[in-house]
């Protein structure tokens, strides 16, 4: 069972700045590839920063309100000094935080919310730009087909980690959402199985009426659920 990696995912066909692109060909290029940032590269190709639509909209914040209508605080140093930017190297935001191809949807996407970032230039071993990954390419993954996260269930969760039988567990998947039914071991495994299904890519919820062993007679115990 393995997560998909940004190599699967990213756009290789990357729009970037140059260092001392100037502020107006900036905003041209955001406009001319409908893009709302773009990655800033040094003299041999690797992301020095990444300049945003957010980056030069705080020029035009910078300006003065004539009218008073909208009192603002005054902005901090650091925001003044890239309000008054003239180019990518005084606007960008940096250093740019980068992905590696090998990593996985996962690794990639822990790092976008501790540092509440919306994309991430993905770069080789010699930190050369290769494609760019946004939130919205990683929400892909959540377009798998039902089948595809079906068999991945079982062969993968239920056959080569558990160990379990077809014929022990039955996985039923429908937009995304898990739902298990069987029998297994023992209750301890039950929410092992839960967790390991939700860890799967695509999965949105695993919800489940599972029995163990030891009361194989009994009443079927109250199911659990999962959400991704």
């Amino acid at each position: 069972m393995e997560h998909r990696r940004i190599s699967e995912l990213m756009t290789r066909d990357v729009v970037s700045v140059r260092i001392d692109t100037p502020f107006k060909e900036i905003a041209r290029t955001l406009m001319e590839h409908n893009v709302s940032a773009v990655p800033v590269l040094d003299a041999v190709g690797r992301p020095a920063g990444v300049v945003s639509e957010a980056d030069l909209l705080r020029k035009a914040a910078d300006r003065s309100d004539l009218s008073g209508r909208t009192p603002l605080p005054r902005l901090e140093a650091w925001e003044q000094a890239r309000a008054e930017g003239r180019d990518a190297g005084e606007i960008m935001s940096a250093p740019a935080l980068c992905a590696h191809p090998e990593w996985t949807v996962v690794e990639a996407a822990r790092l976008m919310d501790v540092q509440n970032i919306k994309r991430l230039p993905v770069v080789d071993e010699a930190d050369r730009l290769l494609g760019i990954v946004s939130r919205a390419d990683l929400l892909r993954v959540f377009l798998r087909r039902d089948s595809a996260i079906r068999e991945e269930i079982t062969r993968d969760v239920l056959g080569a980690t558990l160990g379990l039988a077809p014929s022990d567990v039955t996985v039923e998947v429908g937009e995304g959402q898990v739902f298990l039914r069987g029998t297994v071991d023992d209750s301890g495994m039950i929410p092992v199985l839960v967790r390991l299904c939700t860890s799967v890519d695509g999965v949105v919820s695993v919800s489940e009426r599972l029995r163990y062993r030891a009361e194989r007679t009994g009443p079927v115990r109250a199911g659990h659920g999962a959400t991704a």
